[in-house]
């Protein structure tokens, strides 16, 4: 097999991983999350490892659940990167990508409004996210985060709710999907072909960046009804109907960046944000290090 991308960014989230079993376990020293967080460490652990003995020469692990400090890295090969808590840019929340020029996505759901476990889309406080009439997904949203960057989407693993709407956005996209609840599950054999089919996407003839042209008019329908929606849309200054919020851009980055500001922040927050995500991020390692102490680590 040819490899065409040499130099990878990995996206990795809870949900799509292999010892994530219900909603606690997403949740920052929940029940179950450190097991969680062991499962998704082993995932990205055989992949990255995968990758270099495929030929791989850079692999950059990005933590991208919710505070970013999910990931044991030191059980990660050391020869990659990995990249906790959340940077404000280039590239929103992710920061850099580096010399990396294939994205593979790993561990994530599928989007509001789905069947998937645990769908949604950025936050579970949306129930619907529909952009020009089609459901969109986080893997559509953070694909079209690295275009400018020159990184061209390759693989994405997660439910098969997940991986059917993530091929619906991105047809090129090689896919691997979980079935955890399945009896019987064998989650280092499941891990085993993970890694196969990672290695097998750097030679995909097909990808290519991944930024659809606008204009986009998003519809997001609220969880929590009128009044919050009310309430969000005059923040920001978006039209508003009932539990619903329109928003309209010029092209992804616009829309990407509109989302992050309704889902996360608010006009206080967003000016002190260079202040505010170093305490956030300083939160994120001192969770994870508890319970890295209670022996959730793979070697305690």
């Amino acid at each position: 097999m040819e490899i065409r991308h040499k130099r990878i960014m990995i996206i990795a989230d809870i949900e799509g991983s292999s010892a994530c079993r219900n909603y606690p376990a997403t949740t920052v020293l929940g029940p179950g999350w450190g097991d969680a967080c062991l499962g998704m460490t082993l995932d990205v652990a055989a992949v990255v490892r995968a990758l270099f003995e495929g030929g791989a020469e850079a692999v950059y692990v990005k933590d991208f659940h919710r505070t970013a400090h999910n990931l044991f890295s030191e059980h990660i090969d050391p020869r990659a990167k990995v990249i906790s808590g959340y940077r404000p840019g280039p590239v929103p929340g992710l920061g850099k990508v580096y010399d990396a020029t294939g994205l593979l996505m790993m561990g994530m759901h599928a989007p509001s409004g789905s069947s998937g476990f645990l769908a949604h889309t950025l936050t579970s406080r949306i129930s619907r996210l529909e952009v020009n009439g089609r459901p969109m997904s986080e893997a559509a949203l953070f694909a079209a985060s690295v275009a400018g960057e020159g990184v061209a989407p390759l693989f994405f693993s997660g439910c098969p709710v997940a991986c059917d709407h993530a091929l619906g956005e991105i047809p090129w996209l090689g896919c691997f999907s979980i079935d955890k609840f399945a009896p019987g599950f064998d989650a280092l054999a499941w891990r085993r072909r993970l890694a196969l089919k990672a290695v097998e996407s750097l030679g995909n003839r097909d990808a290519q960046v991944f930024n659809p042209r606008g204009p986009f008019e998003a519809v997001i329908t609220l969880r929590e009804g009128p009044r919050a929606a009310e309430k969000l849309s005059r923040r920001w200054g978006f039209d508003q109907k009932e539990n619903r919020i329109y928003i309209r851009a010029r092209d992804m980055a616009g829309l990407y960046h509109d989302l992050i500001r309704l889902c996360y922040l608010t006009p206080l927050t967003a000016r002190v944000l260079p202040l505010a995500l170093p305490l956030y991020n300083l939160y994120g390692r001192a969770a994870l290090a508890w319970v890295r102490n209670q022996g959730c680590s793979p070697l305690k």
